[in-house]
């Protein structure tokens, strides 16, 4: 199969296999869990590779182990063989006999840990222009000391920039329509989150929605929603006191400062994702009259539930604000499921197409 047509740009850009092919760089992430599997299930579909050059970081003969336990329990599934692949072998002495599938610890966390920093370190050295994180565990990391809140402020620290914001991305198989949803806030407890929401926060995540929106989708003038943090978005203070004091303020003076966007907002998170649902279901005649551009949701949940419920299967982790191109599967370690063939591939390969995107859209 071949891919015709851009899959996340709005230009509908042609790839072909030549000397200007992205370099992506794929980490395994936790070995322990399903990230090994939907590798080598993705890297098995030649489309994945027609397109772009890939080169997994991990360890060789882990990766060796999950191929030949697949190859037993999955005798007519299509896997990438190992031996076909470009692998940078990244192992610990005396760790790698330590990984247990379906169990993360200390040893998985060391592991996945430097597959990430060996990929962030090639792809700054110019090796690579993109790179693709298999799922990892955070308290596998910090089992193994490494306390990081997660692999986005890995690579922010490590790539030397301090404005980052993890947006997520995914494709309607049903329409066609793309849902971009920004978190203003990511990993921290419900409870700070009204705390740490300030103007300058905001308008630092729309500046950098706005640039990702321009350079990497393409889109000369967004339009972009706000969500309120209060239901109803605080009903005129009756709910809550953040929209009526700051929030709508904000708005109004982003509003004159942007004239280039249509900026919304706040809008009560409890419809916010009413239209959305409908252009990804097939529901709305004209998505893009009734849709945003992209989506500035306040905190984790806010906008992670409608993005997992709608796109559980093919959304895109993608960190903005770096210098380099890094996009992840929207799902976790799935260690219950580890080692037992039944691994869904299709974020990883979304993750690998969007990737390819946003490298080409780059450049």
């Amino acid at each position: 199969m071949k891919i015709e047509k851009s899959f996340f740009t709005e230009s509908g850009t042609k790839f072909r296999n030549d000397d200007s092919c992205p370099c992506l760089a794929v980490t395994l992430g936790d070995p322990a869990g399903i990230g090994p599997e939907v590798i080598l299930k993705a890297l098995a579909d030649p489309a994945m590779t027609e397109n772009c050059r890939v080169t997994v970081v991990g360890s060789r003969s882990l990766l060796y182990q999950t191929y030949s336990q697949l190859k037993e329990i999955l005798p007519g599934e299509s896997l990438a063989d190992p031996d076909s692949l470009s692998i940078i072998d990244v192992g610990i002495p005396n760790v790698e006999d330590k990984i247990s599938v379906g169990c993360g610890n200390a040893a998985s966390g060391a592991l996945s840990f430097a597959f990430l920093e060996t990929a962030i370190a090639k792809t700054l050295a110019g090796e690579f222009q993109g790179v693709v994180t298999g799922p990892i565990a955070k308290s596998a990391w910090q089992a193994a000391g490494h306390n990081y809140p997660g692999q986005t402020e890995l690579l922010a620290e490590l790539a030397g920039v301090e404005r980052f914001g993890m947006l997520f991305v995914a494709r309607s198989p049903h329409t066609g329509w793309t849902l971009r949803s920004l978190l203003a806030t990511t990993h921290i407890p419900l409870s700070l989150v009204p705390e740490l929401l300030t103007p300058e926060l905001m308008s630092q995540k729309l500046d950098l929605l706005v640039g990702c929106l321009q350079q990497d989708f393409g889109i000369t003038h967004p339009r972009i929603a706000v969500a309120g943090l209060n239901p109803h978005s605080g009903e005129q203070g009756q709910l809550g006191v953040e929209e009526k004091y700051w929030i709508d303020p904000w708005l109004e003076w982003e509003r004159k400062r942007r004239s280039d966007l249509v900026l919304d907002g706040p809008i009560p998170p409890d419809t916010m994702w009413v239209k959305p649902g409908q252009a990804w279901f097939g529901n709305h005649s004209n998505p893009a009259l009734s849709t945003y551009d992209g989506y500035l949701a306040l905190y984790h949940d806010q906008g992670l539930i409608p993005v997992k419920l709608m796109a559980f299967d093919r959304a895109i982790n993608t960190t903005i604000g770096l210098p380099f191109v890094r996009t992840s599967p929207d799902h976790g370690t799935a260690f219950d499921i580890a080692g037992k063939g039944i691994a869904n591939p299709e974020s990883m390969k979304a993750a690998l197409q969007l990737a390819v995107e946003l490298v080409k859209q780059r450049s």
